[in-house]
Parts: structure tokens; sequence; C-alpha cells
């Protein structure tokens, strides 16, 4: 077989004998030569397009990945968050509580140690205060939430068990003030007779008169002026119907003339408690109260007893 090649320029034209071995070998290396190239150039072209999307869809599944990831850390230090805010919740609730169980007992102790309004305000932060120093070195860093809470936990530790002791020393002292007697043995009424030497009613002889008579209408209950135990309830002589009340500190007092006795010996009595009724039995011209006190063993003017305030 053989190929006939017409140009213009030549006039001659050009003969390739296919029959012939090393023409046939180089035409096929030049095919194949053309086949690469083109296969080159296809893969070339396809490169060019495909590489940006496929890089972007690659970087694309990558951040998904990290948000995934990140997310998941999110949702753990949620987790986290959320536990210590409730742990701190807890704790500010306890402290609230202290707060409020603090303010209640210092309002109390003002009460009982009558102290003016507004000389200790509960409701109102103490006032602090202090020359600036421009001096130090900066301001300071606040600590760590929690330690200031343990902080602020052990400083309310402290003051509670401060007002507990005051609390103790105020009521044993209030204690002591129910115990010394206080105040008048009954309501109304008007002295009829004091304290000291006078005539006695009966034949005019002077004579001590032991303690105050106080004249109230028949019935009138009569009270007890301080805590003590009954250690005697019944009839003495010239006394008529008596109670008398042992304070325990030294202090004993009676009440006589009773027309009926409401408390019986051995019995306990708190401050303004009724322990009888005003009567006129024993050495008496009407119905009043008898009153005496006894310190240690000793008859003392009850004026001043009846007229100071618990």
């Amino acid at each position: 077989m053989q190929i006939i090649l017409v140009s213009r320029a030549r006039k001659v034209p050009k003969t390739l004998d296919l029959a012939d071995r090393r023409l046939r070998w180089r035409l096929l290396g030049m095919a194949a030569a053309a086949v690469l190239g083109c296969a080159s150039l296809g893969a070339g072209v396809a490169l060019a397009v495909a590489s940006p999307r496929g890089q972007a869809l690659a970087q694309i599944k990558h951040l998904r990945q990290q948000v995934k990831q990140q997310d998941s850390q999110l949702g753990d230090m949620r987790k986290d968050a959320q536990r210590q805010l409730d742990a701190l919740a807890v704790k500010l609730g306890q402290l609230q509580a202290q707060s409020t169980r603090l303010n209640a007992l210092g309002e109390r102790l003002a009460q009982v140690g009558k102290l003016d309004n507004g000389e200790f305000n509960f409701d109102q932060a103490p006032p602090v205060g202090g020359v600036e120093d421009v001096t130090g070195g900066g301001y300071m860093l606040p600590q760590a939430l929690g330690s200031s809470i343990d902080q602020l936990a052990t400083q309310f530790d402290t003051q509670q068990a401060q007002l507990s002791a005051l609390q103790s020393l105020l009521l044993n002292a209030r204690i002591d003030s129910d115990l010394k007697p206080t105040g008048m043995p009954v309501s109304g009424g008007y002295i009829s007779s004091y304290f000291g030497m006078r005539p006695d009613p009966f034949n005019g002889r002077v004579s001590l008169h032991s303690g105050l008579d106080i004249a109230v209408p028949y019935g009138t209950p009569v009270h007890a002026v301080a805590e003590g135990m009954v250690t005697f309830a019944g009839v003495r002589r010239g006394y008529g119907n008596v109670v008398e009340i042992d304070h325990g500190n030294g202090y004993m007092t009676r009440y006589a003339h009773n027309s009926k006795l409401l408390v019986h010996p051995g019995e306990r009595v708190r401050v303004g408690q009724a322990i009888s009724r005003a009567g006129s039995t024993g050495r008496s011209t009407g119905p009043h109260v008898h009153f005496e006190v006894w310190y240690k063993g000793r008859v003392v003017n009850p004026l001043a007893y009846v007229r100071s305030h618990r």
C-alpha cells in the first residue's frame, strides 16, 4: 500500500510506501505520541476544572468535622458551667439564709438589749471609710469566686457564734432581771400605807410596818412580781392567807390578806402570773394587798421595787 502526498509548494508528489517497515514504526510512534498528548491535555483540563471544587468540598468537610467537635466540647463546657452555677446557687442560698437568721437574731438582741432606734440597724450595711492611699501599687485583683464565698461563709459563721454568745449573755441578764422583784403586784389601786414606823391601826402603838399596803377592790388578781418558786401558800398569824415566793437570787416576796390562793407550795411561777385574789383576811381593816420584799433574810422597803420597770 502506498500513500501519495501532493503539495502545492512542490510540483512533484511524494510517495510513502507503507510496506516500508521503518516508515510504519515512525507513523505508529507519531500516532502514539498524538494519543498521549491528547490524553495529557484532557487530564490537565479536567484537573484544572475539577480541582478547586474538590478542594473546596474537602475543606468544607473538614470544617464541618471541626464545628461538630467544637459543638461537642461546647456542650461539655455548658454542662460543667451549669454544675458550677448550681453549686454556687446552693452556696448563695445557704448564705442568704444565714444572713436572714443573723438579721433576725440581731434585731432580737437589739430589742432585748433596749438599744435606741437607729443605733444598730441590721437593714443597712455598716458604714466604712478611710483616707485614700495613693502610694499603693495599684488595685487588688479579685480573688476566685469560690474562695470569696468560702471566706464569706466563714465570716458568717464567726458572726453567728459571736451573736449567739451575746444572745446568751443578754438572755442571762434577762433571766436575772426576771428574778428581781419589779413593779406592782396588782393593777390599779393606790398605796394606803407605806413601809416604816407607823401607829398600829388596831391598838395605836407605834410599830414597824414591814411592807406596802395597796388598796384594791375585793377579788382583784394579785400577780407575781418576779419569777420563782412558791415556798408557802397558806395562813399565817396576822397575815391571813399568804403566798411566799423564793426567787433564788436572795429575794423573797410575800403577798398577804388574800381572799383566795391560786398556787400551792413547790409550784413554779412566772412573771405576771396570777397567784391569788385580794381580800381582807388576817389583821386587816379592808380589802388590800400587803406586799413585802425580803433580801438575804432581811425585810427591805418595797417602794423602789414597785416603782421600777422591767
